[in-house]
């Protein structure tokens, strides 16, 4: 099976984050994942979100990961899996939340947990790595406000697709 894995250093700055958008949808791009397809939408939220909290709640440098297995020549509906990690040197696990509807933040992870297939969380030396998976097949179904509550699109939050991916 074939796998590309790239990574990006992470200084603790929140201007990383668009930095971190525009490195991941590059590298999509080179991998066969159209910026304006769905599945590339959605891998960007993902970078967004989980850079964000790195960024944020650490204070800390980190590395973004980009793993892709499967044919990473061909069309975005190829087999295999997209994975993105976010590693850095605060051994804080990270803490789901539900932000009431007038909060301004906490609804990093719940977008994680309703776009990706799988996500996680694991020590890596003395710090750790969170990484979510996306499988790399079928089209949208739903929105975030389906997948997250009607108070996260009442609070801003933009709706975006939701994509459901068969395992493959």
């Amino acid at each position: 099976m074939q796998v590309l894995q790239v990574q990006l250093e992470i200084r603790p700055d929140p201007a990383e984050v668009g930095r971190a958008r525009r490195w991941a949808r590059s590298r999509l791009a080179g991998s066969g994942i159209a910026a304006d397809e769905p599945l590339a939408e959605t891998l960007i939220l993902l970078v967004s979100e989980l850079v964000t909290n790195a960024v944020v709640h650490t204070g800390c440098p980190a590395v973004l990961r980009l793993l892709l297995t499967g044919a990473c020549d061909g069309p975005s509906d190829a087999a295999g899996t997209v994975r993105l990690e976010v590693a850095d040197r605060s051994a804080r696990p990270p803490q789901p939340r539900h932000a009431g509807g007038e909060e301004t933040g906490g609804r990093g992870l719940e977008l994680v947990d309703g776009l990706a297939d799988r996500w996680g969380w694991d020590a890596e030396g003395a710090g750790k790595r969170i990484w979510c998976e996306v499988d790399r097949s079928t089209a949208p179904v739903e929105d975030v406000a389906a997948v997250c509550g009607a108070e996260t699109a009442a609070c801003g939050v933009e709706a975006a697709p939701r994509f459901a991916y068969g395992v493959v």
